[in-house]
């Protein structure tokens, strides 16, 4: 489970029903989302009670494959239809709890593959979720000399859960005034990183991917929908609907890196699960290296453009344009850009996202969004 203070509720609820089941549970307490599903590979499963990066009043369940991938769709279809099974076994028959150190072998994955190489320092925001009990000592492990901040595993979060450039408040600010050499956040569950270079900088989801992918020097690269094309510039890509949970069912079978903009990265040699602590080791690894304010600067950006309008009927409309899953949308390409056309899952609204290589491309591409929706056509 994360930090939340629902968490041990929901908790013992799963071990009431796996026991109940005849099964044997094996649990681990407050630990990192990336951490149950390296360690699902030692299980039939893995089960994280955490509400990711939403507000700690809220709680619930994140199901994994022995390989960390999340449940597919068809999974997920049928653990619907089990629940109106009874699987209850009979008093005779009642399975097992164990409790285990699940942090040890995952850590040791994590520094097995990184090498900070010169001495560095950064700043950790942990925002008080499950990444308290790992980020720091991995880090430090490593060679890093740990600025954290946050780090206090509580239930209550001091900053809004999602690390969005708008909640990290002044973690730049304190890169530079303690002249660190980079900053790294995490979500509620710590299944998120997100970074700043050495100037104290936000540096967008897009641009982190596409630095990954260049230190690793990675060819084959899964990432979703919305993301930016900067990204087609230097890997051969496929895109997935938004959700890292897509992501990681695409590398399954092909890629050697994954990821989505919010700041999920998935690399196959640890797991099929994004993994915070990972990325952040990693990032740090990079800082120790290269100065990445400069390889940032010199990487493309282009104009994105987000916009939205109300309507009642945003599934269906979505759904006639030609999209599968009227949430996940449907993506119309030119050689100057793309648009995204999708239905949110929350609100009776149908989003647009648009990248031009130019701002006048990126509102054409806009434009033909909005003409297609108001039309009912695809392209």
């Amino acid at each position: 489970m994360d930090t939340r203070t629902t968490g041990p509720l929901l908790a013992h609820l799963v071990i009431s029903g796996i026991i109940g089941s005849g099964g044997t549970v094996r649990t681990c307490s407050i630990v990192p989302t990336p951490t149950v599903a390296f360690n699902a590979r030692f299980a039939r499963a893995g089960c994280m009670v955490t509400a990711s990066h939403n507000p700690e009043e809220y709680n619930g369940f994140k199901l994994f494959n022995p390989d960390g991938s999340s449940f597919t769709r068809p999974q997920q279809t049928e653990m619907e239809e089990l629940l109106t099974i009874s699987e209850w076994t009979d008093w005779k028959h009642q399975g097992t709890e164990q409790v285990i150190d699940a942090l040890p072998l995952h850590k040791k994955a994590i520094l097995d593959h990184v090498s900070v190489s010169s001495e560095i320092s950064a700043v950790l925001d942990c925002g008080n979720g499950a990444g308290c009990v790992l980020s720091p000592g991995v880090l430090s492990d490593a060679g890093i000399h740990v600025i954290a901040v946050n780090a206090n595993p509580s239930g209550y979060f001091s900053r809004p859960s999602e690390p969005l450039k708008e909640n990290l408040g002044r973690l730049g600010e304190i890169v530079r005034k303690t002249g660190a050499d980079c900053a790294v956040a995490h979500d509620g569950d710590a299944d998120r990183m997100v970074a700043f270079d050495n100037r104290g900088r936000f540096i967008d989801g897009d641009h982190l991917l596409m630095l990954f992918a260049l230190y690793q020097n990675i060819r084959k690269v899964v990432t979703t929908s919305d993301a930016s094309m900067i990204i087609d510039e230097i890997a051969d890509v496929r895109r997935t609907p938004v959700g890292d949970a897509y992501v990681s069912e695409e590398l399954l079978s092909w890629g050697d890196f994954g990821g989505e903009p919010s700041g999920a990265w998935i690399f196959p040699k640890i797991s099929y699960c994004p993994d915070g602590p990972f990325a952040a080791a990693l990032f740090c690894e990079i800082a120790s290296e290269w100065d990445i304010a400069d390889k940032i600067d010199a990487m493309p950006s282009y104009p994105i453009l987000r916009e939205s309008i109300v309507s009642a009927s945003a599934r269906e409309t979505v759904t006639a344009l030609g999209a599968a899953n009227p949430t996940d949308g449907i993506r119309i390409e030119s050689d100057n850009g793309w648009c995204l056309i999708r239905a949110s899952g929350t609100e009776p609204k149908i989003r647009f996202t648009a990248e031009g290589k130019t701002r006048q491309s990126a509102k054409a591409m806009l434009n033909k969004a909005r003409d297609l929706v108001r039309q009912g056509k695809t392209a």
